[in-house]
């Protein structure tokens, strides 16, 4: 029986509830959890982080497959779900915990970034420059658990409709061929 690789990676683009429901759909993609990263305050709640003062992002951790989904091709998913260009701000969430990072678990991911991020500056993808943290990875604490697949459970919640279907739907027309369950082309 042979054991199947996977990696982690942890990611903040805003409000973890838009970017579990991306990342979730996306075949290589094992498991998607939301809470809080890089901070310094050990096991905070939500109503911490939304005060700001505990230095956490609200962040995904996510558990891939290698063979099956990169972590450059996790980083172009993230780079165009989010705007990275907006320091401690998506949309209409606003904060330092809805800043966008990066927090590498290895020097090679902390490579990785840093070569996304010099390639996406140097194509002008964004007229502003990008903003996006990358650190070591230090801690990630689960979010609570009616945070956990939010958008699949709530869809017709206001946030929701407004915020995370459209992007969903930008999401699905950018990178159909790689949701699970896509059909690869001839």
């Amino acid at each position: 029986m042979q054991s199947r690789r996977v990696e982690t990676a942890t990611l903040a683009g805003g409000c973890f509830w838009c970017t579990e429901a991306v990342f979730d759909e996306l075949e290589g993609v094992l498991e998607v959890l939301p809470g809080y990263a890089g901070g310094h305050v050990p096991s905070p709640t939500y109503e911490q982080v939304c005060t700001g003062t505990t230095g956490h992002a609200e962040a995904v951790q996510i558990t891939f497959d290698p063979d099956r989904i990169s972590y450059r091709e996790l980083l172009e998913v993230f780079f165009s779900v989010h705007d990275p260009t907006t320091p401690n701000r998506q949309g209409p969430d606003v904060g330092h915990q809805y800043r966008s990072a990066i927090f590498t678990h290895t020097p090679e991911q902390d490579q990785v970034a840093r070569e996304v991020i010099a390639e996406l500056e140097r194509q002008r993808v964004w007229p502003d420059p990008i903003v996006t943290e990358v650190v070591p990875f230090t801690n990630f604490y689960p979010a609570e658990e009616y945070h956990r697949d939010y958008y699949r459970r709530h869809p017709d919640q206001a946030y929701c409709a407004a915020v995370i279907a459209p992007k969903l739907e930008k999401f699905r027309k950018r990178h159909a061929a790689r949701l699970k369950g896509a059909v690869a082309g001839p």
